[in-house]
Order: structure tokens, then sequence, then C-alpha cells
């Protein structure tokens, strides 16, 4: 589906509208401001310029209502099938029915034809706007947490959470730290120093073991055996490093 914003070249204007001075009018005004304007004054020519692919899809219409071939809402209707480009309504016509129609169908603003050029690039910069803050919530919405896996080890970086197969781990601030140190640096060895100065504690002394009595418990909570380690193996004089079970 198409849902068309502004990059940070010119913006793409599609105006469909059978009344040609008022096309060669808004060019005018709004070209000098950023906007690449075309025009067709047909329905069915603007249903097909508005929905095709590629890299010059408009990112707004400007649709009249009142078009040869088909009609402004049923235009919309076969572009709302496909496209969720912004679209700005015009109509000679002030009926309220009209504009809730309008709304209705998928417009995302009504103008009345007797719109000063001002106000049109208000709204355009308004449902410009609106559709790029949609669309960045709809992919921040959709787009998968960060994680790191290792077996059946998940760690959800943004929640801050583990989860080992269907448990849910209860691990210290600490401990998550140190687990997602190894888990990152899978196959390598982390010394301890390394993984004390990544976690979160730092109230130890280099020079004690504090790390192994955080590994210690990490163990434990993962059911890890020292002498056969699923996760967690220990490298004499080395460090740690973490290993992804068979």
């Amino acid at each position: 589906m198409n849902s068309a914003a502004p990059d940070s070249g010119r913006t793409r204007l599609l105006m469909i509208d059978d009344d040609k001075k008022l096309c060669r009018l808004v060019t005018t005004y709004l070209e000098p401001l950023g906007f690449d304007v075309a025009a067709v004054h047909t329905g069915p020519e603007g249903v097909e310029r508005a929905t095709a692919p590629g890299p010059t899809a408009p990112h707004a219409l400007i649709l009249d209502v009142m078009l040869p071939g088909m009609d402004g809402f049923e235009v919309l209707k076969r572009i709302r099938q496909k496209s969720t480009v912004p679209v700005l309504m015009l109509t000679a016509r002030g009926d309220e029915t009209d504009r809730i129609v309008g709304l209705e169908v998928g417009a995302d603003d009504y103008l009345p034809k007797t719109f000063s050029t001002r106000e049109l690039l208000a709204r355009l910069r308004a449902v410009l706007r609106r559709s790029t803050l949609n669309a960045t919530v709809t992919a921040n919405a959709e787009a998968p947490p960060k994680e790191v896996v290792v077996g059946d080890l998940r760690l959800n970086l943004d929640a801050r959470c583990a989860v080992l197969g269907a448990e849910p781990l209860v691990l210290t601030p600490v401990e998550f730290d140190l687990l997602v140190s190894l888990a990152k640096a899978k196959g390598r060895i982390k010394s301890r120093e390394a993984l004390l100065d990544e976690a979160r504690d730092r109230n130890y002394d280099v020079f004690d073991r504090s790390i192994d009595v955080h590994i210690s418990s990490l163990r434990k909570k993962l059911h890890d055996d020292a002498k056969e380690p699923r996760f967690i193996r220990t490298v004499r004089s080395a460090g740690y490093m973490i290993v992804a079970p068979e």
C-alpha cells in the first residue's frame, strides 16, 4: 500500500480537476514553494496516476468532486483500495452532505473552490504533516523489539526482559547487562573486567571476584551447569563466554 509522504526533496502533488485554468493557477503558486505539480482532468486518469507505483508516485492529491468520466467520490474510493496518499478534496458546492461523504470515503480534508491560495497551502501542509506522523507511528508500532537470541534464550533489549523457552527470567539489572554482554559476544571470550565495566553496577573492587557471584546466580536462573554448560562457559584465567546450546 502506498503511504505517500514527502521526502527531503520536493513534494509531488497530483491535481485531479477538469478546470484547467485552476490547475495552472495552483501550479504557478505552489511550484516556487517546493511542490512539483502534475494535473489530470478526468476521473479514470486520476485513479491511474494516483495509484501508479514507483518513484513518481504523488505525495498528496488535490481532488475535485465534479469530474468527467467518474465523480470524485468514486475516484477516491478506488484510490483508497490501493493507497493511503493524503487527499484534499475540492468542490464548487458548499453542501455539508458532500463534505461529510468525502470525509467518510477517505478524504483527509475538504476545501470549497472559493479558497484562497494561502489557505490551500496551509491545508496541504497540514495533511502532509499528519500523513508523515501517522506513517512514523505505524512504523514504530510494527517494528519488532530489539532482541538478542541464543538458542531458546531471548533477551528483549527495549523491555529489558529475558525469556528462556516460555519461562520469564527474573534478573537483576546487573545480571541482565552481563547476560546481554555475553550474548552479543557469542563465541568470544569476555574478561571479568570487561563484563563488569559493561554492567550497570559500578560498586565493585576490580580485584574481587564479584563477577563470579553474578555468573553463579545467572547459571542458576538459566538452569545451567558449570561442569556441562548449556549457556555460560568458564574459560580458565580468561573469563567467560556464552555458547549456543544444541
